[in-house]
């Protein structure tokens, strides 16, 4: 007979029970990891067509086109161009590409992820 003192470790539904949560979160990462990839190389096209605009030259159609064109290089598909703001505001333009993407995780769970740091003002060198 064993007593209290001798027993050690997790019994199996303990051991099951932690497995499953793991599983969780590994599907989780799984289903999650693709769109943010795709949020990082948003943020690197609205960066580098923000740095690039120049005002004398270029008009917020040509910004539009410029994104458009890069998203279709690089298979975007969580946000669309039409989607992007470009606006003037006290006499700066600027472009707001923030969004967010809900993510089925199974059944009825899905996982909102928002990616509100995607307001750049063009010509500014610090992003």
């Amino acid at each position: 007979m064993n007593t209290a003192s001798q027993q050690r470790g997790m019994s199996a539904l303990g051991i099951l029970a932690v497995v499953a949560m793991v599983g969780f979160f590994i599907m989780c990462a799984v289903r999650m990891a693709p769109h943010y990839l795709e949020y990082l190389s948003i943020r690197e096209i609205v960066t580098t067509v923000a740095r690039e605009y120049n005002p004398e030259e270029q008009s917020i159609p040509d910004i539009r086109r410029r994104l458009e064109s890069m998203f279709n290089t690089n298979q975007i598909y969580d946000l669309k161009a039409r989607d992007i703001e470009v606006f003037n505001k006290d006499g700066r333009t600027y472009i707001d590409a923030r969004y967010q993407h809900q993510v089925p995780i199974m059944g009825s769970i899905d996982a909102v992820m928002k990616f509100d740091d995607l307001e750049i003002e063009t010509g500014a060198q610090s992003y």
